[in-house]
């Protein structure tokens, strides 16, 4: 590569160029006002088979839109090249430091001859305040992007880096990073693009960090920031290291009645603590359940999350764990959430959904006029205690629940002491502290994270933990 500048094809934008802009998929989104004034904005480039079109690190001040040919992006880390993907005709490259004003992530290499079409920032910043449009156009392709796994390698969101997919819903997806400086591992939750142009949904996404972030629970996951990028909305969580409940239950059917007792009093002493904080949380159910390695349960995705006595206009939950009182919009309270921890407990100690219909329509009826099966009819052996628990905690009518989780645990404690299930709260307990100082210098610093990361992992695996800083120029 011989890292010249591409060349500025001669003559300018012509009909041809007009046409490609207007007919090309890739573009249908936009208006056809807005791409008359790309096009118009757009300056044409030849680039050289091995050229490099872009290096990492540089300022951006312009984006590409590839015509014809085809580029390679690899990015350099430790020393290493990492491929990370192939663009061609109708993809656009570099549009993440223009939209964000930090400095080219990756190098961008010709594979082929190509002619490009270069859009400056100041170019792209005025047609914006004309056609908004485009910096939404923009910023999808950067969460589309953001959305495969291949391109979230070591990407930066504020102080935090991404670098796998680890879980994905219809509103969000959730990676697994770390804190940059810090190299304390962190899940990310990013509101789909979509979704972050309703803003609705985004003053209900920023509500879930504000609810979550009054939360100091060991099983409900912990909020430690919010970063706002990309034209949309990431929440920084504690990483939760687990199986996801209706995942275990679908591997093994139904649980046997100690363990399924520890997790169900696990939940409620998540929930109280979200009670006593005037938290509802609208949709417990097993997905929204983590089993941890230990069998530490953590209740995660405060997304529907409410105060007591709420009403709401539009149907939140999920249909198959969804009291009534949600279905008929009217006002909820900790006895909501009772009804769906019963509903839960019954899939749990039975390996059965108590309503077996797929269809939307007739769950919601099953709830508003029958009842759960006997869980004794289906498992004879199941403790009277649990049978009773989960009879109470399903009425239909508010009244008929328990009026809050401490009632189930007083229930529930002694089959607990009977089945030797002990408490996992572990607020008290001590640990041993070691002192440990990293002296590396700058160059290192990336391998140095590395290799922390990896000691941390293999530390918790034991039930350890690692509590880290970083002080900069430190003399030896």
């Amino acid at each position: 590569m011989n890292g010249d500048e591409p060349n500025q094809a001669a003559g300018g934008v012509c009909d041809a160029d007009l046409q490609w802009f207007l007919v090309n998929e890739s573009f249908k989104p936009l208006s056809e006002q807005t791409r008359r004034r790309l096009c118009v904005d757009a300056t044409p480039i030849c680039v050289d088979a091995g050229q490099r079109l872009i290096s990492q690190g540089d300022k951006g001040e312009r984006f590409y839109i590839i015509r014809e040919g085809h580029c390679l992006v690899v990015m350099e880390r430790e020393g290493v090249t990492k491929f990370v993907g192939r663009l061609g005709p109708g993809d656009v490259v570099g549009e993440m430091a223009i939209l964000t004003g930090e400095k080219r992530t990756a190098n961008v290499d010709a594979e082929t001859d190509m002619m490009v079409w270069a859009i400056s920032r100041e170019s792209f910043d005025a047609a914006c305040d004309e056609f908004p449009e485009l910096r939404q156009f923009l910023t999808k392709i950067v969460a589309d992007r953001l959305s495969k796994a291949i391109l979230t390698r070591e990407r930066a969101i504020g102080k935090y880096v991404i670098d796998q997919i680890i879980g994905e819903g219809g509103c969000s997806v959730v990676y697994r990073g770390y804190h940059s400086g810090l190299d304390m591992p962190v899940a990310v939750k990013m509101l789909k693009h979509q979704l972050a142009m309703d803003p609705a949904f985004v003053e209900l996404f920023r509500e879930e960090a504000k609810t979550i972030a009054h939360l100091n629970h060991d099983n409900v996951v912990k909020i430690y920031d919010i970063e706002e990028l990309y034209r949309t909305f990431f929440i920084i969580m504690e990483l939760v290291e687990g199986e996801p409940l209706n995942r275990l239950l679908g591997r093994v059917g139904r649980l046997p009645a100690p363990q399924a007792l520890d997790f169900i009093l696990q939940l409620c002493s998540g929930l109280e603590h979200a009670h006593q904080k005037g938290i509802i949380h609208r949709d417990i159910k097993p997905g929204n359940i983590l089993i941890q390695g230990d069998e530490r349960v953590k209740l995660v995705d405060f997304g529907f999350a409410c105060q007591p006595g709420s009403r709401l206009d539009q149907i939140a939950g999920t249909v198959h764990y969804m009291a009534p009182e949600q279905i008929k919009a009217d006002a909820v309270d900790e006895r909501t959430d009772v009804y769906a921890l019963g509903i839960t407990a019954y899939e749990m100690v039975t390996g059965e959904k108590a309503c077996k219909s797929r269809l939307s329509s007739q769950v919601m009826r099953w709830h508003l006029t029958e009842g759960i099966p006997e869980p004794r009819g289906v498992v004879p052996d199941l403790p009277v205690e649990l049978n009773n628990f989960l009879l109470r905690a399903t009425q239909r009518e508010p009244s008929g629940r328990y009026e809050n989780v401490r009632q189930i645990v007083h229930d529930l404690e002694p089959l607990a002491e009977r089945l030797g299930v002990g408490s996992r709260q572990n607020m008290g307990q001590e640990f041993n502290m070691m002192s440990l100082f990293l002296f590396y210098r700058q160059e290192q610093h990336d391998i140095m994270h590395r290799l922390v990361r990896e000691f941390r992992r293999e530390l918790e695996k034991v039930g350890g933990r690692l509590r880290g800083a970083d002080f900069k120029n430190i003399e030896s």
